[in-house]
């Protein structure tokens, strides 16, 4: 694609107040770039907030009542980590496949939950979300489905916990935070990587100064999922794999939202802009090509383009830090979200294992490790660590990040992640597909606390407040 750079510039240099979009997208006139336009709409009324969603606490909720949507893959485990904890009530469970919803009840069946369920038809979670007995609606479905669920919500009066990536347009992003904003009902996503035991301890040694200044952050979904992508009975209608036929960085918020985290990233720093670059597509296109040969149900996906199998995305934060979040999901490589801190005294990686530490040339000996551990513990991972771990989900982290945000509501506290959270880092998704498409030109990151990021304050993981939700160890069958 030819680009004329002095239009680059000159337009590049108007797009100070969001992103340079579809304006930048006509000027180059390129017919390849057309279908990233409608992923970079901006929402009317984004100028205006209506009200700072960062550090709202909503009034105290003694029982919390969920309501559970989309029982594929995550959902049934979700619902049985709620029924561990103090305070809930499964009130409602919802998915396209009523044999789903047998899976999910079969999880809590010894419990005293007694969900209504809502499915067979494409529209059943609605009739979820009307209920006026539910608080909170936790929503496991297919990427494109998370925003319009979470906005109906929102607007029905209930709190939202939402799967990753919360949105999948930057206009859906912005329609998610004005929504929040209007009705004043949280919008979490449920990034459970910000609760890894590493991610939390880092966090803290980072509020406690162990890292000096932060410089430098590095994340990743680096997971071999093809065969889980080709398989005609792991993602309903094949739909992760219809996904993976957009071109850039699909799945960021694992590897970007511990760093941004640690970086107080909407809470004393905000995002710049960002460039991504793409590799090709090594893998995908063969994989299909040789299941046709032997399964005619794999013949709509030959000829094909798939995403490539690397796609690696910089970005700059108006105070001159930097994160490098990548994405490859058709490798065979060792699974890794690299999670790097790197600061002016100290840098601290998780991938890959065993994690490591250092202030010097040289990583800290076991020992010392140990030592840096134990004195960094985060109190959230001192209060439910051991009883996560026994709950489980991806090794406790799901259950820390559940037992934490219905702690939140029960104490009326602020959530750990919010609605601008979630649009900024989902938002990663249709940002880094138009820089591949626009041979890794740099784009602007849109700031959806509009401007409130210099007053508001960071995550408090002290439990300082809260804490007093307790861990229900009994025994459920499945």
């Amino acid at each position: 694609m030819k680009t004329n750079r002095r239009n680059f510039i000159r337009i590049a240099g108007l797009s100070g107040a969001g992103l340079a979009g579809a304006n930048l997208i006509q000027a180059y006139g390129s017919e390849s770039d057309k279908s990233t336009d409608s992923n970079l709409k901006q929402f009317p009324g984004k100028h205006e907030q209506h009200f700072n969603m960062c550090g709202y606490a909503a009034p105290g909720l003694e029982t919390v009542r969920i309501g559970f949507i989309g029982l594929g893959n995550r959902g049934p485990g979700a619902v049985e980590r709620m029924s561990h904890i103090e305070g809930v009530e499964i009130k409602a469970l919802c998915d396209l496949r009523p044999a789903r919803i047998d899976v999910a009840k079969e999880r809590i069946e010894n419990s005293s939950h007694e969900p209504k369920n809502f499915s067979g038809t494409e529209e059943a979670w609605k009739k979820l979300c009307d209920m006026e007995e539910i608080d909170l609606v936790y929503i496991c479905t297919p990427w494109d489905m998370h925003a319009a669920m979470a906005v109906y919500a929102m607007n029905q009066g209930k709190h939202v916990c939402v799967e990753v990536p919360a949105a999948v347009t930057v206009e859906e992003c912005w329609e998610l935070v004005e929504t929040s904003e209007r009705t004043r009902k949280h919008c979490m996503m449920l990034e459970n990587c910000c609760y890894g035991f590493f991610e939390l301890l880092t966090l803290n040694m980072a509020r406690q100064g162990f890292f000096g200044d932060i410089i430098h952050g590095e994340g990743a979904y680096i997971h071999d999922l093809r065969e889980h992508n080709f398989s005609n009975k792991y993602y309903q209608d094949m739909w992760r794999l219809k996904a993976n036929q957009r071109k850039g960085n699909l799945y960021p918020t694992h590897g970007l939202g511990p760093i941004a985290q640690i970086m107080d990233i909407n809470r004393g720093d905000r995002m710049d802009y960002m460039v991504s670059v793409s590799s090709d597509d090594f893998m995908m296109h063969q994989m299909a090509e040789e299941l046709a040969s032997t399964d005619e149900f794999y013949a709509p996906y030959v000829g094909k383009t798939f995403n490539g199998n690397m796609n690696t995305s910089t970005i700059r934060t108006i105070r001159g830090r930097t994160m490098m979040i990548q994405h490859d999901v058709t490798s065979p490589r060792p699974y890794s979200r690299i999670h790097l801190v790197s600061g002016t005294k100290g840098v601290a990686s998780k991938y890959p294992d065993p994690a490591r530490i250092s202030t010097g040339h040289e990583w800290v000996s076991e020992e010392e490790f140990k030592a840096i551990e134990e004195k960094y513990r985060p109190k959230i991972v001192a209060r439910v660590g051991e009883l996560a771990k026994e709950v489980g989900g991806h090794g406790g982290m799901d259950f820390i990040m559940d037992w934490r945000t219905i702690d939140c509501l029960r104490n009326g506290l602020a959530l750990d992640q919010d609605v601008y959270d979630a649009a900024l880092w989902s938002s990663i998704v249709p940002l880094s597909e138009w820089s591949v498409a626009n041979r890794s030109n740099s784009i602007d990151v849109p700031d959806f606390t509009r401007g409130s990021w210099k007053n508001n304050q960071q995550v408090d993981i002290s439990l300082e407040k809260g804490g007093t939700t307790r861990v229900l160890m009994q025994e459920h069958s499945h």
